[in-house]
């Protein structure tokens, strides 16, 4: 007679009175607060983009589940509509439909479900659709609306670059940092929310608010947002104090673009996150460091999400490298 007492699956291995579906809930509602002002800075269009992603995704994953991995389907997990609302946060307000539409094809049917689903992926998903859309759409994907400016309507809409942008074409253009510091907004309105850029980046305020939630809800630790951002801001730092006139001060690269956007909500994801202190505080360094490399002298004025790939990939080494201790095994000292 057979019985299945020991099932052995890919992480993530939640050892308490969890579940997948109560993950993925507090994670939604820990976003609500940034998409709420989304919604209200930039109007009807977060909302018609955040719908959109998050529809578009749960769709792909039914089908994909059901007619090519000959699987019921399990959309109610909510790691779908995660996905989606992750990947609408990452895209401008005005990004046409059929555009999101292909990104959550991409974020879902490639990132995802072409590794088996949910627990198998390497890469974050969502981050994977939104770099795909950058590379395949840059002009789409880099025309931010400017807060407040057109929230009335949703086909004319201002459009103009972001800060970490501006002033990276300023300095490749020769122009003084001192100078194109008084072209970008100062740094309380990032932490409020009221400068261009993608619908979840603009709040540092909001997002933080749900790093607090997930805390206390106990879904992720400090860790991962707390190393990365440190290592951003002592990396930014030495190269601030270096040369001022040349580099960004470290506060500026914490508040801007993607860095605690990426850090709180797609950084900390549990598939593509190392499992032990060790691995996490390698994995988060590298995330800040790769940040920086390509703000400072890459092509590209954001990093964040690109680091969170490169790093992803690194994950399997570093789980396989640092191991915890076997159950019953003696640990020797010296």
């Amino acid at each position: 007679m057979e019985s299945n007492l020991l099932t052995v699956s890919p992480s993530p291995h939640i050892h308490q009175e969890q579940s997948i579906q109560k993950i993925m809930l507090d994670v939604i509602i820990a976003m609500l607060p940034a998409f709420g002002f989304s919604i209200y800075v930039f109007g009807l269009g977060a909302l018609l983009v955040t719908l959109n992603a998050v529809l578009s995704a749960v769709l792909f994953e039914y089908l994909i589940t059901k007619y090519l991995l000959k699987k019921p389907p399990d959309i109610m997990d909510g790691s779908a509509v995660v996905t989606g609302m992750l990947l609408a946060f990452n895209v401008p307000s005005n990004l046409p439909w059929w555009i999101v539409v292909i990104g959550s094809f991409v974020a879902v049917g490639i990132g995802k479900m072409s590794f088996g689903g949910l627990g198998n992926n390497p890469f974050n998903p969502a981050l994977v659709g939104r770099v795909f859309l950058l590379i395949s759409f840059p002009v789409q994907m880099t025309s931010w609306p400017v807060p407040f400016e057109s929230r009335t309507s949703i086909t004319d809409i201002v459009t103009g670059a972001t800060p970490l942008a501006v002033i990276k074409e300023g300095l490749q253009n020769g122009e003084s940092l001192t100078n194109l510091m008084k072209e970008v907004p100062p740094h309380l309105d990032f932490l409020l929310g009221t400068q261009p850029g993608s619908l979840g980046e603009i709040s540092a305020l909001l997002l933080l608010v749900g790093f607090i939630y997930l805390l206390i809800r106990k879904v992720i630790s400090w860790h991962i947002p707390v190393i990365t951002i440190g290592t951003m801001f002592a990396f930014a730092g030495i190269l601030w104090l270096a040369n001022p006139e040349r580099f960004i001060d470290p506060l500026f690269h914490i508040l801007a673009g993607g860095a605690i956007l990426g850090a709180i909500f797609m950084a900390t994801d549990y598939v593509t996150s190392p499992m032990t202190l060790k691995g996490i505080v390698l994995y988060s360094i590298g995330i800040g460091v790769i940040t920086i490399l390509i703000r400072v002298f890459g092509a590209y004025p954001e990093g964040m999400s690109f680091a969170i790939l490169i790093m992803n990939a690194f994950v399997p080494l570093l789980n396989k490298y640092f191991k915890p201790s076997r159950f019953g095994e003696i640990v020797k000292n010296g």
